[in-house]
């Protein structure tokens, strides 16, 4: 099939964008396009203007003495490959190699897949557990929305029709951090099934902090912090057997709806944290 007619805009700056947006509720952005072309082709959008931010300088990454704030056009390829983002905020690497394929990761963006809110995408998780902020411009202004408070439903965020995502703001991984991400997907390439990132914070070898969040098992990304450090990981020096199957069993019952992707992300769960204790700065052997 073909797209519906559109009229077709290439702003020269973010103000120009907002502008676009705001003269028309039916008007879409484009970056990447690999969530809204297939969209079009099937129709089931039909904006009647595109507004292509492309062009737009949203492709920086830059870092101060806490934060890192990657621009909202940075692809999902730089994510997976790009050095400072290994140092400052490996999860986004571990979890945006698991993105679709090559040519997808070339051409998706950062921005794309926060706006369009995929419960089963990997990023929106991914700085659920990071505790990421967001950072909008709209016809009001700039204003920062914390991830928690932005996804509310099935491809559906607190953002409003003439908002654009401008850059997304991480807390850079301290040297007493570790992390670890995973998911299980039919075949390499497609959507995942399920899947968790899952970030701690080390002192003497001991986890004095979890956070974790969830893909797959909800209409928004499921923030599972809470469920982790209760299951014993705030506290423990190792990933014990005992701890495995304490996480594995928490993360099971927190997600109970659908069994078999409860199972699922329970099992994930319980080898996240164990790769996240194998990558703490004073990993100690399984008990």
């Amino acid at each position: 099939m073909k797209p519906a007619p559109f009229d077709y805009i290439v702003p020269a700056t973010v103000d120009d964008a907002v502008g676009a947006l705001a003269d028309d509720d039916d008007a879409k952005v484009i970056a990447g396009g690999q969530s809204l072309t297939p969209l079009l082709a099937l129709r089931l959008a039909r904006p009647t203007v595109l507004v292509d931010v492309g062009r737009l300088p949203l492709a920086r990454i830059e870092v101060d003495a806490h934060v890192l704030e990657i621009g909202a056009l940075v692809r999902h390829r730089v994510l997976e490959t790009d050095p400072l983002l290994a140092r400052e905020a490996p999860l986004l690497p571990m979890a945006a190699r698991h993105i679709g394929h090559v040519a997808i990761r070339n051409r998706g963006t950062l921005g794309g897949s926060v706006a369009h809110a995929d419960p089963a995408a990997e990023l929106p998780a991914v700085l659920l557990a990071l505790d990421a902020d967001v950072v909008v411009q709209g016809a009001a202004g700039v204003r920062t929305v914390r991830v928690v408070d932005l996804f509310e439903g099935y491809f559906s965020t607190a953002l409003a029709a003439d908002d654009l995502v401008v850059s997304v703001r991480v807390p850079r991984a301290g040297a007493a951090d570790a992390c670890a991400f995973e998911e299980w997907a039919p075949r390499h390439g497609d959507f995942a099934t399920a899947g968790i990132a899952v970030v701690g914070s080390f002192a003497d070898g001991t986890c004095t902090r979890v956070r974790a969040a969830a893909l797959g098992v909800g209409a928004v990304p499921v923030d599972l912090g809470g469920v982790l450090a209760e299951s014993g990981v705030a506290g423990a020096t190792a990933p014990s057997a005992a701890l495995v199957r304490a996480v594995a069993a928490s993360v099971r019952a927190e997600c109970a709806g659908d069994d078999d992707r409860a199972e699922l992300v329970g099992l994930l769960a319980g080898r996240a944290v164990a790769a996240m204790f194998g990558r703490a700065p004073t990993a100690r052997a399984v008990a």
